[in-house]
């Protein structure tokens, strides 16, 4: 008898459509191509580098601290480094340099490239600074003095000993000046005083005369003897009050119109005793011989004995009779009598009638 003979099923196929057949066709065909570009672009895309600042040295420069940093000296400085104090700055208000090999060796220390010199072999530093002069140092003693002592202060100054005295401070120290300290010697007239800006951030002592001042009338120009003074030729200045002669004035009218009785050189104190007032009537001169009182005025001419200004009494002679008045200059070629009895309707006949052939 034969076996009997056994069957094994295979797996029925998979059917498909045709539009799904082309979808997967599809769908392989762009994912192999998309890795293909992808792969292409990886290769192909230039290597981006990071661009590093190139160093140079900036030339001189200007300190505002202390100290002078990698950032002050050097351009494209990282920032890391750039506040990296190198240098000790020069003291305020003055400048020094700085060799450029140095620089470049503090640059190596800091494991960077040597900066880019521009062929420059040192750089100047200038330490910025405000300076404080004498007339504002001056004026904050002054301003101590006028509180203590009652000093006018625009009639003081102070001659301080040696040089003008200058406070030196940082650009940034904004306070006012004041003057501590401050003594004052009457009989000596010396002053101490110690000079602080900002809490004594900055200070100065200094010591000097205290010089009091006064107003006096001055020439503009020079004067030859004889010249009249006119309002242009004199102007008032304020000059230490010390030395000064009594007769000084300080009122440029009272010498307008007056002579000079010598040479007088531009900037001379202008004293009484070296003007005079010009003469109103010269020695010699035909004058006229005046009599006036309430209701009364009398005129009869006459000859002057000598020269006068306005207010002098001379001498005038009657040309005719030969006898002489004392008169008064009360103008140019003018002069008046005065009465020396009570004034009566005959008084001034009378007196008239001395002078008379």
């Amino acid at each position: 008898m034969s076996a009997p003979m056994t069957h094994t099923a295979l797996p029925a196929p998979t059917l498909r459509s045709p539009a799904a057949r082309r979808a997967l066709l599809g769908a392989g065909i762009l994912s192999r191509t998309a890795l293909t570009l992808v792969a292409l672009g990886f290769l192909t895309l230039p290597v981006l580098a990071v661009e590093v600042p190139r160093l140079a040295i900036k030339g001189d420069i200007t300190a505002e601290r202390d100290v002078i940093t990698l950032g002050d000296l050097v351009s494209g400085a990282p920032p890391a480094l750039a506040q990296k104090a190198l240098f000790r700055a020069p003291a305020l208000g003055t400048s020094g340099t700085i060799q450029v090999r140095r620089i470049v060796e503090a640059t190596a220390g800091l494991g960077l490239d040597a900066p880019e010199s521009g062929g420059r072999l040192q750089i100047s530093v200038q330490r910025a600074a405000r300076r404080i002069g004498a007339p504002e140092i001056e004026g904050a003693v002054k301003a101590v003095l006028a509180k203590q002592r009652g000093f006018d202060v625009g009639f003081v100054t102070i001659a301080f000993d040696g040089e003008a005295p200058v406070l030196t401070v940082p650009p940034d120290l904004v306070s006012a000046v004041t003057a501590q300290e401050v003594t004052y010697d009457p009989r000596s007239r010396r002053v101490t005083a110690l000079v602080v800006v900002g809490e004594r951030q900055s200070s100065l002592r200094v010591a000097g005369q205290v010089v009091e001042m006064a107003d006096v009338a001055v020439l503009t120009r020079a004067i030859a003897r004889g010249e009249t003074l006119n309002a242009a030729d004199v102007a008032v200045e304020r000059r230490p009050r010390d030395g000064l002669p009594a007769d000084i004035a300080a009122d440029p009218a009272a010498f307008l119109g007056q002579v000079a009785q010598k040479p007088l050189g531009a900037g001379t104190a202008l004293r009484a005793a070296e003007l005079t007032r010009p003469d109103l009537v010269a020695r010699g001169e035909a004058v006229t011989i005046v009599y006036e009182t309430p209701g009364v005025a009398l005129a009869l001419r006459g000859q002057a004995r000598e020269g006068g200004p306005l207010g002098a009494v001379i001498g005038v002679v009657n040309p005719v009779s030969k006898k002489v008045i004392q008169a008064t200059v009360i103008g140019p070629g003018r002069v008046t009598v005065a009465p020396i009895v009570p004034v009566t309707a005959a008084a001034p006949a009378a007196r008239l009638a001395a002078a008379q052939p």
